[in-house]
């Protein structure tokens, strides 16, 4: 029995370090967050279940999870070292997987997320093949320097969005105004992310924005991003069809101003965890926050749509 109950302990164990690996919890959001933008924002039907029975959409859907989650092995790879500084409780239950065993699951996983992209149409399977290559070059290169690092990381964050709006070939301002705003939020959790990483950066001589430009210029430059993010969201309220999302917008920029004010108090890696965090239950709030938009009113002002 005790025998059995170890394996046990060590399949538990090791299945811990994999979701830990994978970043499973993202991963679970982005599903989330992929049919609900193909529900309320993307896709022309009226009602739900077309959506949640639209084959096409579950390939996809699949073929960005496994995507994403061999991006999340391979930054894994690349920063083990400076994860035993920023992340130490982290990294020693990434350890328990191999590392030739999570360059296996990378080529297995990209090899799974490139068929499921070719069931749906050749060009779904070259935009992730190009996204894992786009993913393999920011965590091999990109992620070095400073400026092409933070914008880079930010796109590949939005892209998984980008192939659903593809696939239902819509496109309103309300959409373009709202991924604005999405992008300039996701570029202000980056850099306090490097700002609370800076010292596993040195370490791999990584040039992130505060080791290249310092933690000053790396505030004001988030305060700027901040103050820019106001412009969508002053935007988004002329829209009718947000409707009670309007109180996301209202509670996001309340957020975004405690931010902006303690970011300057903040010194330590602690204070920029807080930060990180609160940047991180906003996105996933935004995320639940679509079911409060009216879709009626939304998809009325489509400007454009591929053939």
């Amino acid at each position: 029995m005790s025998f059995i109950s170890s394996n046990k302990n060590k399949l538990a164990i090791k299945f811990l370090s994999l979701f830990s690996v994978v970043r499973g919890y993202n991963i679970l959001v982005l599903v989330a967050a992929q049919y609900l933008a193909a529900i309320f924002i993307f896709s022309e039907e009226k009602t739900i279940f077309p959506v949640l029975f639209d084959w096409h959409l579950l390939y996809l859907v699949l073929a960005t999870v496994s995507v994403v989650a061999s991006g999340y092995i391979i930054n894994n790879f690349y920063d083990v070292k400076a994860d035993r500084i920023n992340r130490p409780l982290k990294s020693g239950l990434d350890a328990q997987i191999k590392q030739e065993t999570k360059l296996s699951l990378y080529f297995l996983l990209n090899f799974i997320g490139f068929c499921f992209g070719w069931l749906v149409s050749w060009r779904a399977a070259i935009f992730f093949a190009t996204y894992i290559f786009g993913i393999w070059l920011y965590s091999h290169k990109l992620k070095r320097y400073p400026l092409i690092g933070l914008i880079s990381a930010t796109i590949l964050t939005i892209l998984p969005f980008f192939v659903i709006f593809i696939h239902y070939k819509n496109f309103s301002q309300i959409i373009f105004i709202h991924a604005v705003f999405l992008f300039l939020v996701i570029m202000v959790r980056e850099l306090i992310k490097d700002l609370e990483n800076i010292k596993g950066a040195m370490v791999n001589n990584y040039k992130t924005f505060p080791v290249a430009y310092g933690e000053k210029k790396t505030k004001q430059f988030i305060t700027l991003l901040i103050t820019l993010a106001f412009v969508p969201t002053v935007i988004l309220f002329s829209y009718k069809g947000i409707t009670y999302m309007k109180y996301y917008f209202y509670f996001a920029g309340a957020i975004l101003i405690f931010i902006g004010f303690y970011l300057f108090k903040a010194k330590n890696k602690k204070q920029y965890q807080l930060l990180h965090n609160i940047l991180k239950i906003l996105l996933l709030i935004g995320v639940f926050s679509l079911l409060l938009i009216d879709k009626s009113l939304l998809l009325d002002k489509i400007i454009s749509q591929f053939n």
